[in-house]
């Protein structure tokens, strides 16, 4: 059986990076005691694959990973062995049972993220809220957002304006400021951003903050985005019409999705 993993990163773990989380998990999953399927060869491995790395500084309450079992075995149960084994800052929230094709691992069906973008108190100088709207409506209506897009590579000028899907302003109010993932203090201004993801057309919030912020005309400083992943999502309609589904949410759409393949 495969089950998918939603799981939270939180606290002072938004510092280890992605393989040092693959690590934490699989010495989790042999500590629970789950029969973990393992593949074939001289160096066998667990199978399982996670949907999108989250870059170093960031937290999020959104991130999946899908595990192969040898046996099949109550997801509930799944869930309450592995969060015993769970340290703070890291919580698995949910487990589903998903299929086993290739087309249905949450690696392959990633196609947005949301994040929200805040701000270390005090290390930025941003215009007024009204100005600042003004300049996010500019910003978005502009025929396009060119910038220098950097992959492991190569490096190329892109337009991604059509890969910014969803930029508000927002204001945090003093629950959320309170309940901040980032376990700072930070500005009431924000920005919710829904993205594209992927392996084809993957983009980073910070890259859309620098854009953004040079339109505006406002400087950020080093290590003074606050960057917290909201959810990953996969596409069930098309590229045209896109209707956007959390990947916990797959199995309930899977016959949905085989119209578009």
């Amino acid at each position: 059986m495969r089950v998918r993993i939603k799981f939270t990163k939180t606290g002072c773990l938004k510092f280890i990076g992605h393989l040092d989380v693959m690590r934490f998990f699989q010495k989790a999953i042999r500590r629970a005691g789950l029969p973990v399927s393992l593949s074939e060869g001289f160096s066998p491995h667990m199978l399982m694959s996670f949907a999108a790395p989250l870059g170093v500084g960031k937290t999020s309450s959104g991130e999946y990973f899908d595990l192969d079992l040898k046996e099949e075995i109550p997801e509930k149960e799944i869930l309450e062995r592995l969060n015993r084994q769970m340290v703070p800052g890291m919580h698995a929230e949910s487990c589903i049972r998903i299929g086993i094709t290739k087309a249905e691992k949450c690696m392959t069906l990633v196609n947005a993220a949301d994040y929200t973008v805040s701000f270390r108190k005090g290390s930025v100088k941003l215009p007024d809220r009204d100005v600042l709207q003004d300049k996010l409506n500019a910003f978005l209506s502009s025929p396009s957002v060119i910038v220098l897009r950097k992959t492991k590579r190569s490096e190329a000028e892109t337009d991604i304006l059509p890969w910014i899907y969803v930029m508000n302003l927002t204001e945090l109010d003093d629950q959320e400021l309170a309940e901040h993932p980032q376990g700072t203090d930070a500005e009431r201004v924000a920005f919710h951003m829904l993205l594209s993801a992927g392996s084809v057309s993957n983009l980073k919030p910070e890259l859309v903050m620098s854009a953004f912020a040079e339109s505006a005309g406002f400087e950020i400083p080093a290590f003074s985005l606050l960057i917290h992943r909201n959810d990953i999502y996969t596409n069930i309609g098309t590229a045209e019409d896109r209707k956007l589904v959390p990947l916990d949410h797959v199995p309930h759409a899977a016959e949905s999705m085989r119209q578009f393949e």
